[in-house]
């Protein structure tokens, strides 16, 4: 471990002389791929060399144990300051697990409503209100592509785009079905229903993560239609995607542009490739490193929400709390920071398997 930080620390100065180099700040392009490797190398070596003072400040202190004046506050003091040293090397462990390429990328977050008819659709958009309210707090922009209401004050489906930093790296577990058990307003006898809706999180794919030859995708307009199949306008702006090697099918008619409901068409079909070859690359390693991200079979239930109890319970690592009123207002922070500890516990665990 000790070899790979000296190599980084090595690595992280070079970077430091780079981004100072005049000829360098003058290449926009190379500066910014510089600059952003100069970021991710920052925390490792702040947290380094923070370990190695530490480790200073232990040989030092041992000195002073041969001072009858000064033995007992140094005993004191090295007790500290060694638990201080194992946290920080359990800390750049975690540091120095691989990174998800995608941590960094905006998230295509799916929404619909599964079993349970009109209580799933109310559901699905409490869940969507979470999301939303979580993403504000978090200052990242959600953009809603595509919703279909359900007439009640529900939604069958909603697609939307969160956009900002590390998005995927925060929301990437929450893939999954999500379990729903109370009473609806409609139920007279005040018997509890479970219901359930479906949350697929995909990082939103770039050109560059993902080439769709124009002679692979069919493109169908047809006029937009609200609720019941009124006609919502009578020009042909809404737009149909055909992937034809895969026989994906993306709609989008949100917009009354062609082209922009186009464009949000294009981003949800890239975003869906990409997940499907993800899954290839999953699938290809092993089981083992498909259980970080789940199976990725959304009939596979993670979390039930339970109104009568005021409880939410996370089954995959066993959390629950009693706030769900406070949950659902989007105060999510604590389970998503569990679940991100929990499975950087995995990843530790298979190295030193491997190793």
């Amino acid at each position: 471990m000790f070899d790979k930080l000296d190599a980084t620390i090595d690595k992280y100065e070079e970077l430091t002389q780079q981004i100072s180099d005049p000829a360098v700040i003058a290449d926009q392009s190379r500066y910014g791929k510089l600059a952003k490797q100069h970021r991710d190398l920052e925390g490792i070596v702040e947290k380094y060399r923070e370990y190695k003072a530490i480790k200073e400040g232990i040989a030092g202190t041992k000195a002073l144990l041969t001072d009858p004046e000064m033995a007992e506050l140094a005993r004191e003091e090295l007790a500290s300051l060694e638990t201080r040293l194992e946290s920080i090397e359990a800390e750049l462990k975690v540091l120095l697990l691989p990174k998800d390429p995608n941590d960094e990328k905006n998230v295509l977050l799916e929404i619909r409503a599964g079993t349970g008819g009109d209580e799933a659709t109310l559901f699905a958009a409490e869940i969507l209100r979470m999301y939303s309210r979580y993403a504000e707090r978090q200052k990242w922009k959600v953009q809603i592509l595509n919703v279909s209401d359900s007439g009640i004050g529900g939604i069958k489906e909603a697609t939307v785009i969160i956009e900002g930093d590390k998005v995927y790296s925060k929301l990437k577990h929450e893939s999954g079905v999500h379990r729903v058990q109370r009473v609806p307003q409609t139920e007279a006898s005040g018997r509890i229903h479970t219901s359930a809706i479906t949350v697929a999180v995909l990082p939103e794919a770039e050109d560059v993560d993902v080439h769709i030859d124009p002679k692979d995708v069919r493109i169908d307009l047809f006029c937009s239609s609200g609720p019941g199949g009124q006609s919502v306008n009578t020009t042909y702006s809404a737009v149909r995607l055909t992937h034809l090697p895969t026989g994906l099918v993306v709609s989008m008619q949100d917009e009354k542009s062609q082209i922009k409901n186009k464009d949000k068409a294009f981003r949800v079909l890239r975003s869906r490739l990409l997940e499907i070859e993800h899954q290839k690359q999953q699938d290809a390693i092993s089981a083992e490193r498909r259980s970080q991200v789940g199976s990725g079979d959304r009939s596979e239930k993670i979390r039930t929400y339970n109104f009568k109890e005021n409880r939410v319970t996370d089954h995959r690592i066993g959390y629950t709390v009693h706030q769900l009123d406070t949950f659902m207002e989007g105060y999510i922070d604590d389970l998503i920071d569990a679940l991100i500890t929990h499975y950087q516990a995995e990843k530790l665990k298979e190295q030193t398997v491997a190793a």
